[in-house]
């Protein structure tokens, strides 16, 4: 019995383990898939950190997670009577505004939270030399914790004018709860708004403090009603941002002045400066993606060197007169060459800003040149010149400006290679198959690569930049990654013989169409030393193959890393053994030289200058002001160009490439 009791309890004991084991997996299980209900928990409308749990709003306790913005991983078909590039891209979608941040100044950001106070400071130390804000407004964690933090706008009013700095600083908030501000107005001293409420608050110190000789201003703002109280009409109407204009230009797009001028303009000696502030939320409209026509035709306006300052520009070399802003002048005949040549993007090849001491606000000025490409709702994209930073921001704090403009197609590029703005876009077939037929690449030329300070700490450039080898590498990179289409190409049938033609691609193709990369252009400021060589000669007529006029010298840089025989000679078409040595790169549009505008082929690329087109910069009696345009059609195989003036002559209408163009050297 004693035998058979040990064995018993030895049986248990070897089952115990294995036993326990099956039950603690099984009530893992149920607990996991049954028992446990995960919940959001008060996060999901609150945001954490310094206003942590006061109450936001969110898109519903109730809302699905498809519901709220999330974009489907379903792909959609757009219906077939819509055209492809119309149909909208999730990515272009707007982010969730709950996320924003809420203590720093962010005019880019589509903020659609409301300011509840706003105040002015001044500040012996600018924070920009400081380091560190010395100046902001006295507060509270209590007041923190209900209006917000004080926010500084990083725009001084006294920049130009002024015993100390001065700036704006406001709250703002997220709750429900409080007030928000929904107007402003700025009232010389004695003056208050009409009709006068409890509503209105002045701000304590002038606007105009610390200037010399000038009346007291001062701003007053109304506080409305709480997020909770208002309808979806009067959130569009609560102050979302504020910012500073310099100069008489328009304000950033989203923005409006408030008049009057904080400081007014003095001709040649102070511009004018502007509070400017937002109203609700004013999506930056994206630039659909480049496509032809269903015709096959694709028109780009190139504009060369601007110049324009923060100032309304001061007229150069011309016989106009009177001459009067010339900035605004030239806005006006870029407008009308817009409306008369209706191109499908504008290319702004380098010298937007004037540089030379008169741009020293960026962001002013960068509104301004681009106000009216975007009221036309045009795509657009550029590249920087030697002068566009010269003075004020930095290149790549200009390129994020001119990303957050609409319709702008400006790129980063990468940023482990010279220059700020190297990159690429593609233009694709009108049909649906939007196949890729013309490549369009934008480098950075750079500026200055010598020069010294003088005595006041001014530097004086004595040598331009150029192409650096890294950009060759980069751009060879990109090229490689092009995948070659039969071409002519024809709509909705080319789509269907890729495989065809990958099969064979080591066999000859036929000799009237050919497996290539699609034809392309190349965008940069400072013109290369092959722009001044010797140019080819056109069989045909025994010419040098050289349109348009040059009034100037060189204006290339001294030095090369190599990137037309390295770079543009290289990145051939096709690879095909049977395929003639024609370059990928058949045109190169340059800028920079504003009494130049021909168009020279050397080696089978054509070398284009655009001209000046404005009255800002320097030119030539005589010589009229005028603008580039190049017309591709045939769904990318033709390439003719020809210059619009101020007077609307159309000049050397010529055909680049296709056909009716001049034979290719490696063609004879």
């Amino acid at each position: 019995m004693a035998l058979s009791c040990s064995r018993f309890f030895r049986f248990l004991r070897s089952i115990a383990e294995p036993a326990l084991a099956i039950v603690a997996f099984s009530c893992l299980l149920t607990f996991i898939f049954i028992l446990y209900q995960p919940t959001h928990g008060p996060g999901l409308s609150q945001r954490v950190g310094w206003q942590s749990w006061d109450s936001v709003s969110s898109a519903g306790d109730s809302a699905r997670p498809e519901d709220v913005g999330l974009p489907s991983t379903e792909p959609q078909e757009p219906p077939s009577s819509t055209d492809w590039w119309n149909v909208s891209n999730p990515v272009d979608e707007p982010s969730d505004t709950s996320s924003y941040p809420l203590d720093y100044w962010a005019p880019f950001l589509p903020h659609d939270t409301g300011l509840s106070e706003i105040t002015i400071e001044r500040c012996m130390f600018s924070p920009e030399f400081a380091g560190v804000d010395l100046c902001t407004p006295d507060t509270t964690p209590e007041k923190d914790a209900v209006k917000g933090k004080w926010v500084r706008v990083e725009r001084d009013l006294n920049l130009q004018t002024g015993i100390w700095s001065l700036n704006i600083y406001y709250r703002r908030t997220r709750r429900l709860d409080v007030p928000l501000i929904t107007e402003f107005q700025l009232l010389p001293s004695g003056e208050e708004p009409s009709p006068r409420t409890d509503s209105w608050f002045k701000v304590k110190r002038s606007i105009r403090d610390g200037v010399m000789r000038t009346k007291h201003l001062y701003l007053w703002y109304k506080i409305g009603k709480t997020m909770n109280e208002m309808t979806v009409e009067e959130k569009q109407q609560i102050v979302t941002e504020v910012d500073v204009l310099f100069g008489e230009g328009r304000p950033w797009y989203g923005f409006e002045k408030l008049e009057p001028a904080v400081t007014p303009e003095k001709f040649g000696i102070v511009e004018s400066v502007y509070m400017t502030y937002r109203r609700g939320v004013k999506p930056v409209p994206r630039a659909p993606p480049l496509h032809f026509s269903q015709d096959g035709k694709f028109r780009i306006l190139q504009v060369a060197d601007l110049h324009f300052s923060v100032s309304r520009g001061e007229c150069r070399d011309t016989d106009i007169s009177p001459c009067d802003a010339s900035d605004n002048l030239t806005s006006t005949l870029l407008g009308h060459v817009l409306d008369a040549e209706k191109p499908d993007m504008v290319v702004f090849t380098g010298d937007q800003l004037n540089g030379q001491g008169t741009s020293w606000d960026p962001k002013s000025v960068l509104a301004k040149f681009t106000a009216e490409v975007i009221d036309r709702k045009i795509p657009w994209a550029a590249v920087f010149g030697n002068h566009d930073d010269e003075i004020g921001a930095v290149r790549a704090e200009q390129l994020k400006m001119m990303q957050a403009l609409p319709y702008s197609l400006v790129e980063r590029g990468p940023k482990d290679i010279h220059g700020v703005g190297n990159y690429v876009l593609k233009v694709k077939s009108g049909d649906s198959s939007a196949t890729h037929l013309l490549t369009l690449y934008f480098i950075d030329s750079g500026a200055y690569s010598k020069g010294y300070l003088d005595w006041f700490g001014y530097f004086f450039p004595t040598e331009y930049d150029w192409i650096h080898q890294d950009q060759i590498d980069w751009f060879l990179g990109e090229s490689a990654l092009i995948y070659p289409i039969e071409r002519p190409y024809t709509p909705q049938t080319s789509s269907d013989l890729g495989d065809i033609w990958r099969r064979q691609s080591g066999q000859v193709p036929p000799s009237t169409r050919k497996l290539a990369k699609p034809n392309a252009l190349m965008f940069f400021h400072i013109p290369l030393q092959e722009s001044y060589s010797t140019p080819d000669t056109d069989q045909r007529t025994g010419l040098p193959l050289d349109i348009g006029v040059s009034l100037e010298g060189s204006g290339a840089a001294k030095k090369s890393d190599g990137m037309f025989e390295k770079g543009l000679l290289t990145a051939l078409e096709t690879d095909h053994l049977a395929g003639a040595a024609i370059p990928e790169v058949k045109v190169v549009a340059n800028g920079h030289c504003h009494v130049t505008e021909d168009c020279k082929r050397i080696k089978d690329v054509w070398l284009c200058f655009g001209g000046g087109g404005s009255y800002s910069g320097y030119g030539r009696v005589g010589f009229d002001r005028r603008f580039r345009v190049y017309e591709i059609s045939d769904y990318g195989e033709t390439i003719r160009t020809y210059k619009r003036t101020e007077h609307d002559e159309i000049l050397n209408d010529y055909i680049l490439a296709g056909d009716g163009a001049a034979p290719y050297n490696s063609q004879r």
